[in-house]
């Protein structure tokens, strides 16, 4: 049971690390600025409810143009989408 739940621990771990860490590996010098970014998520019709920059990710917390709820975590240099829930 222990092994069980140190494993699960483990995954939750790696899962959550994967969106922070892995979105670009380009120093933030080329980075799409936080200003930019977020005239561009408002131009493709999401509404920003919160914005987070956790490791090399811009990440948004929000609604789409169809007003579902959105939790997108995005490569900050091309604006392409690394993540979605």
């Amino acid at each position: 049971m222990k092994s069980i739940l140190i494993t699960l621990s483990l995954i939750l771990t790696a899962s959550a690390s994967f969106a922070k860490d892995d979105c670009t590996k380009e120093p933030k010098e080329k980075w799409m600025s936080e200003a930019d970014f977020k005239k561009r998520v408002e131009a493709e019709g999401y509404t920003i409810k919160k914005f987070k920059q956790p490791g090399t990710c811009y990440e948004i917390y929000g609604t789409d143009k169809t007003g579902k709820k959105v939790e997108i975590y995005f490569n900050p240099v091309d604006f392409s989408i690394v993540k979605q829930k």
